[in-house]
């Protein structure tokens, strides 16, 4: 029996084959390819048992290269990878390469979760609308701390559309700011529209998808949450359980216990960041905005009052992710009622 292990860099991976007895059999750098890779793995001669190697950038690309070529392939939590390969002396490729192999004759890894190429491509479209409209928001909090210097001050609160047209006539009507400020308006305009057109067409998907439109009847829940958790976790069927998709989030209690010692601590803030801001800004929504009222909501008011404000938030948030799962799994809507809450 043997097992590949691969070192995955931007343009080299370094391979490892071992056998059963942690042997060294093979070592060799290839470039990183699919192509290279299957032959490199097929020259061998040996059938192959697992290909291993750790989440990064290439990990889908490679991943479903090699499972196609007909390989088992093996996606390590980085996490993990790191902590063992830590008590190395030297770090290289090379050395970084057996201990994965070793990692994987060993067993000591959890298996992450490979996203399929349709989950991949939401995520590619959430994230540009995403880096839209950060552009956009520092272009804007840039010309309003330039304009300042000139005593000039914009209302606190303009809408997106409506910033352009705050602005541009203040700008016009002084030559010198025209002069300066004139072309990062233009640019920050240009970034507005692709923003404005990216975002109708994250709404328009949400609203295409069965699954996120049952999503959206939670309170609070909007499209690009619906969107975002669809996304994220893909295959619903990898959690046994559905209490599981709060922690998996990164919403749910650090805990270091040693000995004597038992310390609870804040939010583990594993996971996907934008999911977990999502869900914070839906519970955020149903607690202080939404009319509607459900049990779920009542069960946070009532944390609240106890435990303030941002801890509650957090709590309703890890539930809006646990029913949303739950939805996902059974095919049912959002009940107002106490099952709600389950």
């Amino acid at each position: 029996m043997f097992y590949a292990a691969l070192d995955v860099s931007l343009r080299s991976v370094a391979i490892c084959i071992i056998d059963q007895d942690g042997k060294v059999r093979l070592e060799r750098s290839v470039p990183s390819e699919v192509p290279d890779l299957v032959r490199c793995l097929r020259e061998f001669g040996e059938p192959i048992h697992q290909v291993g190697l750790e989440a990064g950038t290439l990990t889908q690309h490679l991943t479903y290269g090699l499972t196609e070529a007909g390989f088992d392939v093996v996606c390590m939590e980085a996490r993990q990878v790191a902590a063992a390969l830590s008590a190395m002396r030297n770090k290289t490729d090379k050395h970084d390469a057996r201990g994965i192999a070793q990692i994987l004759r060993s067993g000591w890894y959890s298996r992450v979760h490979v996203k399929s190429v349709e989950s991949h491509h939401l995520r590619a479209l959430l994230s540009c609308r995403k880096v839209m409209q950060r552009k956009c928001i520092d272009l804007e909090n840039e010309i309003r701390g330039l304009l300042k210097i000139f005593g000039v001050k914009l209302p606190l609160r303009l809408s997106r559309g409506g910033f352009d047209i705050a602005v541009r006539d203040t700008i016009e009507s002084d030559p010198a700011l025209s002069h300066a400020l004139l072309p990062m308006l233009q640019a920050r305009r240009m970034l507005f529209d692709t923003f404005t057109e990216l975002d109708r067409r994250v709404r328009k998907a949400a609203h295409a998808d069965p699954v996120c439109q049952r999503f959206m009847g939670v309170p609070g829940v909007g499209e690009i949450t619906a969107l975002s958790f669809k996304a994220a976790v893909d295959y619903p069927a990898r959690f046994k359980s559905s209490r599981t998709v709060g922690a998996h989030f990164g919403l749910t209690p650090r805990r270091f216990q040693s000995g004597e010692k038992d310390n609870p601590g804040r939010i583990s803030h594993a996971g996907d960041a934008d999911v977990r801001a999502t869900l914070y800004a839906a519970a955020n929504a149903m607690l202080m905005r939404s009319i509607r009222w459900t049990s779920l909501k009542a069960w946070g008011v009532r944390l609240m009052k106890t435990k303030g404000r941002r801890r509650a938030i957090v709590a309703v948030a890890r539930k809006i992710a646990v029913v949303l799962h739950r939805m996902w799994v059974d095919g049912s809507d959002f009940r107002l009622g106490s099952e709600a809450a389950a």
